[in-house]
């Protein structure tokens, strides 16, 4: 793969600036799901968004994945942090799901 000289890039991106989009929410934790957008802060508003997070970092890491075994991926450190980072996620999600069924057995257990 050639890399363009710099004045050709600027010759053909005469208006770069102009036609610039604005950039995009970033994945994981922080970014606003569909209920965060529309005012709900409930339990199930932040169960969707922790489960976006997963799905999104496993999605990435997978993306990547495929890129690294065609030979299209230049960083193969991309690759290695995108798949830590959803071994990462995917365990906390476990983890919280683990202690909120314990939690919700303690719960059922106890006499009135």
């Amino acid at each position: 793969m050639t890399v363009p000289a710099i004045g050709a890039v600027s010759a053909a991106l005469p208006n770069f600036a102009a036609t610039r989009t604005a950039p995009t929410a970033p994945t994981g934790l922080d970014a606003p799901g569909p209920a965060a957008a529309s005012g709900s802060s409930g339990f199930a508003a932040m169960l969707e968004k922790g489960i976006g997070a997963v799905e999104s970092a496993q999605s990435k890491a997978d993306v990547l994945a495929v890129q690294a075994a065609t030979g299209d991926l230049t960083d193969i450190h991309d690759y290695t942090i995108a798949a830590t980072q959803a071994a990462l996620v995917t365990q906390l999600a476990t983890t919280i799901r683990t202690k909120g069924v314990d939690a919700f057995n303690q719960i059922m257990g106890m006499q009135a």
